[in-house]
Order: C-alpha cells, then structure tokens, then sequence
C-alpha cells in the first residue's frame, strides 16, 4: 500500500529512512513511541526505526543513528538522511542483509546489491555487521555502533554495467546465458590439502541453491567416492548435523548474503568445519566466512527468479567433484582432464539447447492454462525436476511439484489424470528405461506428457504427447543443457499469464532475512 511504502519519514517530516530487513523488537518500541507522543502512519516495522531516531532530539544523524540501532533486534540495513544535514547519508547493517559503499562519478553512493554502482565505479566496499557508513560530498567514512573507526576495505568487481543490462531482450530471464568456460578454468585456487583432508562432505543451500546443492551428491559421490550428505540450511542451521575438522562444509549462494546459509556456515565453522563457498558476488558476506570460494561469476542476476546463476553453479560443483577426486586419488589425472574437456563443450551444448525455444513456446500455450502441474526425473536429473517445478511456480504462479520418478506410485500418481501436465526428464543415460516405464504408467492414466529427452528419440516420441529434443550431452554436462527448456517452459508460461517475470510477487532476489 502507499502507506506502507518506503521511505518512511518522523512526526516532523525532517527525517527519510529506507529498510531492508526484520526488526524484531519493533512492536514493543512502538507501543514505547507511541506513549512518548509518536505518530505513526503505517503499520510497518521500518517506521519504528525513524521514529526511534528522532526521539534523541538534537543529536547529529551519525550519533543518533548509532544510539537508534544499537537498540534495534533483528537483521536489517538502513539508510537516513535528514533536512538539518542536508548533504549527509547515513547507513547501518545488522545481520545478513548486504550495505554497499562506494564513491565514483556520481558521487558518494550507497546501495544493497553491486549492480546498482556499476555505471559509476567497480570498487565498492562491504559493510560487516555492525557497522555504518557516513557519507558526505567527496568523503566517506565507516564505523562500528560503538564508535570505532575502520579502515577501508575496497574490492574490485569484475562484471562491468552491460552485464547487468537486459541487452534489449524483454526480460533479462530470457538472455542467452551459458556455464562459461573461462569461469570453469578459472576455478582454481582450490586447497588440495584441504580436499584431501576431508573424510565427507555436507552440501549447504536454500531454494534453487539447494536443488544445485542435490546436483552435487551425484557428481561427488561418483568422481571422489565419498559421503555426501545435502541439506537444506534453513534447517541445518537449527539442528545438530555430524561435522568434525575432517568435514568439508559446501556453502552454495548466488548472492553470498542468504540469512539461513550465514547461520548454517557459521554453525559448521563453530563445529570445526572447514567452509568452501560456492558464490557469484565477490566480497560477499559467505566468501568472508569460507576458508575457500570458488566463483560461478555468471555476471548480475537481474531477474528475482535464480536462472543463469542455478547453470553456473552446476558448473562450478562439477569443478569441484573433479578437484576432489583428484585430491583423494579415485580420479586419474587423464580421466579429470577428459572430464574438463567435456566441461568446456558446456557453453556450446547450453547455446544449442536455446534452440528448443520454438517448441516449448508451443508448449507452454498447453501448460499456462493448467492449475496444476508435475515435474518427474531420476538420478542427477530429479534435482532438475525440483528446479523446473520451482521455476513455474515462481514465476507463473502455477503450483507445480517436483518428485523422484521412481516415487511416482507413492502418492503423485493419484493426481494424474487427462488434464494434468507432466513434464518427465528422459535423457539417454543408465535410467532411460525406467523413465519409458515411467512414461507409460503416466499414459495409462491419461496424463498428458512432456518429455525432455535427446535428440532423434523415436521411442519416447511414440508415447509423449509433446517431445522437446535437447542436445545429447555427457552425464556430467546433461543437466545443465536440461535446465535451459525447464526455464524457457515457466519463462513463457508466464508471459502468457501475464505475469511479471523477472519481479515475482512477495519474493526477494536475495532472502536476507529468516
């Protein structure tokens, strides 16, 4: 609502603030407020944060900004300006929320994600929990709430700002990305010593970062043999998961600022885990935490709905199950470099996978009328199920489910019937024929089937209703290129509905909060 909106002013008007983030406290400060005289004009806990400072009177913005959040709860970033110091800005961070600083050609700027400052400079700095920023024409200053001066702390972005435009496209979602090969050869910087280390692995990660995170016990299992073991952070954080100093601790983040992957890494560390990050943001918060990172560097994101950043971070953990069974000895260094040879074939198979557009355009003109829809795959291809199911709902508003095709008779299977879609993964692997079989059970029920398979298969085109042939790929590539029809299917099943594709209704591109 208006109301609700930001910036949120004082009872004087001479006060702005703009929030991200939870305060937790702010309804025991409002009822304080109110008492004290406070007019409130929305129901919003940002509100409370202005209020707040302007109950300190006269102080300068710096001060009384300081003694208004070190009473606030929560994780949050703020920024306030004011009409008695006209040419002063003053930002506060809290918990996992990113704070931006930088200066350039548009001045002294301050922002919560890198590509808003990349038409005016590259070098940023990053705010760490409990610090603020003070910027004025031509200087700029950081401290702690307590007072405490810091020294600077610039890092060098190495995107530039055509990458964060949409290059003309409708929307950024529907660019032509791929899992980059200078990205993949520029994985490097890895510990062997720390790979060798580790006896298991626990893989950390929140909505399509946990889907990648799935991804990566198949690759790892079969190239390291070793345990892996995948959670979701949000819960991990809150539980007691075995990890010692012989735990490898693999934190996946597009934007490195995920509140419940900080809380689940930090858990890890405190229980002698060793943490490698998996993150697309330079300096951000989880490559500070981790005692190794490796980038996806797949360029800004602009769209809410995770796309480019899922296929890179596929990308970036095949790297990594080949470092670690190298590191452990069950991967011979010729098999490692033919399996790096495939890896730099990954651009060039996502590229032709891009010419499946024309199909599931047709496609989504059967699925974008559909209330319901269920997405099936086996082996390294039930994450991909997982993703294409979240992608529709995210973007399309059509409630969709991702489930194991070998777990179709345990409960899904009931839902089907001649009206609802399902949208099988059958690659030609070692599960293609379960996943015929899976296929005809569907048919017998009258569902209707789409089916992602490779190219020139003539068995599954006999029993699908509607094929999208992709390019054939080795196993450790295949998901990647099945992950492009799966986001052009929910792409267009949304601009069908009309929907707003790369700004999703109540979802935020990084969940900085719980």
């Amino acid at each position: 609502s208006n109301a609700n909106a930001h910036p949120h002013t004082d009872c004087s008007r001479k006060l702005a603030v703009v929030h991200n983030g939870i305060i937790e406290n702010h309804a025991r400060l409002r009822r304080e407020l109110e008492h004290a005289g406070h007019v409130f004009g929305s129901s919003t806990d940002t509100e409370v944060i202005v209020h707040l400072i302007e109950s300190f009177g006269v102080l300068p913005l710096e001060e009384a900004t300081a003694r208004a959040v070190g009473r606030l709860q929560g994780a949050f970033v703020i920024a306030i300006v004011s009409a008695r110091e006209p040419d002063v800005i003053v930002g506060a961070r809290n918990g996992s929320p990113p704070l931006i600083l930088a200066s350039g050609a548009g001045g002294e700027l301050l922002a919560s994600d890198v590509s808003a400052l990349l038409t005016y400079t590259r070098h940023v700095q990053i705010l760490e929990d409990g610090e603020m920023a003070i910027l004025s024409p031509g200087r700029t200053r950081v401290r702690t709430f307590g007072g405490r001066a810091r020294l600077p702390r610039v890092a060098h972005v190495d995107w530039n700002a055509a990458d964060a435009e949409k290059d003309g496209v409708r929307t950024s979602c529907s660019r032509k990305y791929a899992a980059r090969e200078d990205g993949l050869r520029r994985a490097t910087g890895l510990d062997a010593a720390l790979l060798a280390r580790a006896r298991r692995v626990l893989v950390l990660g929140c909505g399509t970062s946990w889907h990648a995170a799935l991804a990566a016990k198949y690759m790892i299992e079969a190239l390291a043999r070793m345990p892996v073991e995948v959670d979701v952070a949000s819960e991990s954080r809150y539980r007691r998961p075995f990890i010692d100093d012989e735990t490898l601790v693999v934190a996946i983040s597009q934007s490195g600022e995920t509140a419940d992957t900080m809380g689940a890494v930090r858990a890890a560390r405190s229980a002698g885990g060793r943490v490698l990050a998996i993150c697309n943001v330079p300096g951000a918060s989880l490559t500070r935490e981790a005692d190794a990172v490796i980038y996806t560097r797949a360029g800004p994101e602009i769209g809410v709905a995770s796309m480019k950043a899922f296929t890179s971070q596929l990308a970036a953990l095949a790297v990594l199950a080949i470092h670690l069974g190298l590191a452990r000895g069950t991967l011979a260094a010729d098999a490692a470099r033919a399996l790096v040879d495939q890896l730099d074939d990954a651009p060039a198979l996502v590229q032709a996978a891009l010419d499946t557009d024309a199909r599931v355009t047709e496609i989504a003109r059967i699925v974008y009328e559909c209330t319901s829809c269920l997405y099936l795959g086996r082996g390294i291809n039930m994450p991909l199920a997982l993703e294409g199911a979240l992608k529709l709902k995210e973007i399309s508003y059509i409630h969709a489910e991702g489930y194991p095709a070998g777990e179709m008779k345990h409960g899904p299977i009931a839902l089907i019937d001649g009206t609802l879609p399902v949208v099988v993964l059958a690659p030609r692997d070692e599960l293609y024929d379960k996943l015929l079989g899976c296929i005809e059970e569907v048919k017998a029920r009258h569902g209707v089937v789409i089916a992602l398979t490779t190219a020139d298969d003539e068995a599954i085109a006999a029993r699908a209703d509607h094929l999208v042939a992709c390019p054939a790929a080795p196993p450790l590539v295949q998901p990647m290129v099945l992950a492009v029809p799966l986001q052009l299917l929910a792409y267009h099943v949304a601009v069908l509905r009309r929907c707003d594709v790369d700004q999703p209704r109540n979802l935020a591109k990084s969940v900085a909060v719980e």
